[in-house]
């Protein structure tokens, strides 16, 4: 198994412990990208990504040899600490050069690991946002480690290994999970997008060559009879509606 870890944190301490200590219940190969070291320029929000196609992005350079180690691990590791009930600055400014994988997600076989330590408070927010960025990319499940650090000595080691375990089972398994509900939603939201008389066309090139328009979902990903009916419906109506 290849394992991908994108460290947010501008530094190496409480979590990057617990990243260790999660890290060593996994086998595989690890990979390592420090948002600190890559000298990522700050997304100056000028849409060239979701517009004309992330090749256009002024920092493409720093951000696609990024999404291409996404693409060829089995499992990614998200660290972030809370830095003002958020996630730092390094983390978001990543999120933003990659706000054009909502228009064309991509990652319906992956699973991610996401650890969020505080001294005080906001972990469960944090992760609960990064959770959500991940869903919008196509990630097909995530796990999800928070710990509280103020005032301890010890990490939490039962609960970092515990949940560790479970997603290494997850990833060695290759098991596809259903999506939820409000991820199909989304993703037929986009899809209907490059049916409109004037659509992104770098949206619609995506949707089209990568044949993602004939899918109710992820090609890889099964649907119960539920969920495709839940599709289908949802797809003729944004359809209908964008027109």
């Amino acid at each position: 198994m290849k394992y991908l870890i994108i460290n947010g944190s501008p530094r190496k301490k409480n979590t990057w412990k617990i990243v260790n200590q999660a890290r060593s219940n996994l086998n595989g190969e690890f990979e390592e990208i420090q948002l600190m070291k890559e000298n990522i320029p700050i997304c100056n929000g000028c849409f060239k990504c979701i517009l004309e196609g992330e090749n256009k992005c002024p920092h493409h350079d720093k951000i696609n040899p990024i999404i291409e180690k996404i693409r060829q691990c089995d499992g990614l590791i998200i660290a972030s600490p809370v830095y003002a009930l958020n996630v730092p600055a390094l983390l978001k400014n990543l999120f933003d050069h990659t706000a054009y994988l909502y228009h064309r997600p991509e990652f319906f076989t992956k699973k991610a690991l996401i650890v969020v330590s505080t001294a005080g408070a906001g972990q469960k927010n944090v992760a609960k946002y990064i959770d959500e960025t991940l869903r919008h990319w196509g990630i097909n499940k995530t796990y999800k480690i928070t710990i509280a650090c103020g005032g301890k000595d010890q990490l939490e080691t039962e609960k970092i290994n515990s949940i560790a375990l479970k997603f290494k089972k997850d990833v060695e398994s290759g098991k596809l999970h259903s999506p939820k509900f409000m991820d199909i939603l989304y993703f037929n939201l986009w899809k209907a997008l490059s049916f409109t008389e004037n659509p992104i066309e770098a949206d619609k090139e995506y949707w089209f060559k990568t044949g993602l328009v004939n899918y109710d979902y992820g090609p890889e990903v099964k649907l119960n009879f539920v969920k495709k009916a839940f599709s289908k419906i949802l797809f003729l109506i944004f359809k209908k509606i964008m027109k």
